[in-house]
């Protein structure tokens, strides 16, 4: 698979993830008055095994082969994308939120950029090799 058509299909999952991210902060903060960088801890998780689950059958198809380890593969990923993912949204937030003043969703949107570039090219080079 080319470049460009995998880059394709990595943004289209992660748009998905981003839709599941901000559904979960959206439920926790709004609906359940939960702090917005723990809801966006739990959401950053939730995206990341959406993501995953996504990425093994469509992205990186192609390099999973007979025999591959799916749990080693998940600890890859979620070590890499996960933990860009999860630490940088832990420590944006109170920023974001605090600082800024920016609402929990929004503060989540500019996370996900700020992380989305550097989740890419850790998952192309480290989880899916």
């Amino acid at each position: 698979m080319t470049g460009p058509l995998r880059l394709l299909r990595f943004n289209a999952v992660a748009s998905m993830g981003m839709a599941v991210q901000l559904a979960v902060v959206g439920i926790l903060t709004s609906g359940l008055g939960a702090d917005a960088t723990m809801a966006s801890a739990a959401g950053v998780i939730a995206a990341v095994a959406h993501n995953f689950a996504w990425h093994v059958r469509w992205t990186w198809r192609d390099r999973l082969g007979p025999g591959t380890r799916l749990a080693a593969t998940f600890s890859r990923f979620a070590g890499a994308n996960g933990a860009v993912s999860l630490l940088g949204t832990i420590a944006l937030m109170p920023v974001l939120t605090g600082v800024a003043h920016l609402p929990p969703i929004t503060a989540n949107i500019v996370s996900i950029g700020i992380c989305g570039v550097l989740n890419f090219v850790l998952a192309d080079r480290l989880a899916s090799r």
